[in-house]
């Protein structure tokens, strides 16, 4: 079994990743079969150390292969394995046909699934579909996979959970809930993010000792994020470094009734370790946030026209949090955008952007950062939330496309997208799922941009860079606080100890 890697692939890759290694590398497609059935079955060993009875759900293709491979080695072991062939077994052809043969070879039967409801097993094992699938699942897998998941059996997936979308991460209509699944030669894209988070349970990998030259013919469809391969982007300060050398981050918004998303992102900035962090917001708030948090310096502003001043000190300005969309918030960032200083654009700002607020020249610009979740994600593209939640991957590239900079799709395994590709942070929990959590993301990231560019750093590439590292902090540091809080209750403020704890990383 392998750590999860960084390359990730579409279901299609994998395929040509599978076919490189047996065409041009000499590996039998029936010797990776095997490989794949024994790393399987260790992953149960390991999960079930007591456990003695297993049912083993086969499909028709070489996802049922692998099963059929991993119930003869259970069966070898001496566990008790019942077999269930879904879809008719005289369809079976190539290796899954031979590994069934195996099977039986070694006194196992299976036995054709006509909707049993008893299942005698401590474990199931889904083999039923693999990365193939088209459209919704047929009725008699559907059948299958319901009668796993009223089980109160835990699952182990082969290769992925039966019924999800290897590139999308989506449900064709119903699929498996596992308890944890073990993907082969190529980690799909779609196991990281949307509706896969909750039906993949505990994800492990492994490559099946391919020859490590087949990744170098296949440029990934996306790369995998977290927080310790990126921390090398928090390098130890100078000893004689001042708040100068920090950066400055200018952060905008606070409408009449929302001057806590303001002061949630001011305070991110400067936990993330920004050297000076001011605010406009309305006067009404100004005293109350400075009270609150003095070392944020509030500023009362009721006119674009006031923010000329403190957009000429700032290295970064944030806006969006807390913004409305009322003439004060349209002003505001019509102003901003103006000025062509490096931005995160976040929340109202963006539901502002998709209002057609800004001309069309404006629209795109390489020194931004746009961090909407599905619903303004779906009103920057003029979409439903379903179209986007449907393949984010799809989301991420369009707004790329239309609005240039750096996209973040906020989520369950959020997205972010550059020019160098797409990464995905698997990292994070549903404790994120209240209010403020974006906005203490978008204080983040405009911190470690203010903070590059501070040390010198190109933009463009700087702001890939904040947009990724910001996403996996703010996900780390929410898995670290739910440790001691728990999901349920777990509010924005909660991460702050947390996220001046790991930008200083050992």
């Amino acid at each position: 079994m392998h750590s999860l890697p960084y390359l990730l692939y579409t279901a299609a890759q994998t395929r040509e990743l599978d076919r490189l290694a047996i065409e041009e590398h000499g590996l039998s497609s029936s010797v990776l079969m095997e490989r794949a059935g024994e790393a399987a079955f260790s992953l149960l060993c390991t999960h079930g150390p007591d456990v003695r009875r297993i049912s083993v759900f086969c499909g028709g293709g070489n996802n049922g292969g692998d099963g059929f491979v991993l119930a003869r080695l259970a069966h070898e072991n001496g566990f008790d394995v019942s077999v269930f062939q879904v879809g008719e077994s005289n369809r079976l052809t190539g290796d899954a046909l031979a590994a069934m043969q195996r099977l039986l070879g070694a006194g196992l039967a299976t036995v054709g699934f006509n909707g049993q409801d008893q299942l005698q097993a401590e474990w199931i094992v889904d083999g039923l579909l693999g990365t193939g699938m088209h459209g919704d699942v047929s009725p008699e897998y559907r059948k299958a996979i319901e009668i796993i998941n009223e089980s109160s059996c835990p699952v182990l997936a082969l290769d992925l959970p039966s019924g999800l979308n290897a590139d999308t991460g989506m449900v064709c209509g119903v699929a498996v809930q596992a308890a944890c699944t073990i993907s082969f030669i190529g980690l799909k894209q779609g196991l990281l993010t949307g509706e896969a988070v909750q039906y993949c349970g505990e994800l492990y990998f492994s490559d099946l000792n391919v020859p490590k030259a087949i990744y170098t013919q296949q440029t990934p469809a996306a790369r995998r994020l977290d927080y310790a391969r990126l921390k090398k982007y928090l390098p130890p300060r100078p000893r004689h470094a001042h708040k100068g050398d920090a950066g400055h981050v200018l952060l905008i918004g606070g409408d009449h009734g929302m001057g806590g998303a303001l002061r949630l992102a001011g305070e991110a900035a400067l936990r993330s370790g920004a050297g000076l962090v001011s605010l406009a917001t309305r006067k009404s708030h100004a005293a109350f946030i400075s009270s609150g948090r003095p070392e944020l310096m509030c500023h009362g502003l009721e006119q674009a026209q006031d923010l000329e001043r403190l957009l000429d000190r700032a290295s970064v300005i944030v806006i969006g949090p807390g913004l409305g969309q009322d003439n004060w918030g349209k002003d505001m960032l019509g102003y901003v955008v103006a000025c062509g200083k490096p931005l995160v654009l976040d929340a109202d700002a963006l539901n502002l952007m998709a209002c057609g607020l800004l001309p069309e020249v404006m629209l795109r610009a390489a020194n931004r950062v746009l961090t909407p979740h599905p619903g303004e994600a779906a009103r920057l593209l003029g979409q439903t939330v379903q179209q986007i939640q449907t393949d984010r991957f799809s989301a991420v590239r369009a707004l790329l496309e239309k609005y240039g900079g750096v996209c973040v799709l906020k989520g369950a395994g959020t997205l972010v997208a550059g020019k160098t590709g797409i990464g995905v942070c698997n990292a994070g929990n549903p404790g994120m799922a209240s209010g403020g959590m974006g906005d203490v993301l978008s204080g983040i990231i405009g911190a470690l941009m203010a903070q590059g560019m501070a040390q010198g750093r190109d933009c463009p590439d700087l702001c890939c860079e904040a947009a990724q590292l910001g996403v996996c902090l703010h996900a780390h540091a929410a898995d670290l606080a739910v440790k001691t809080v728990g999901e349920r209750g777990l509010i924005a403020s909660d991460l702050m100890p947390v996220i001046r704890r790991l930008v200083n990383p050992a």
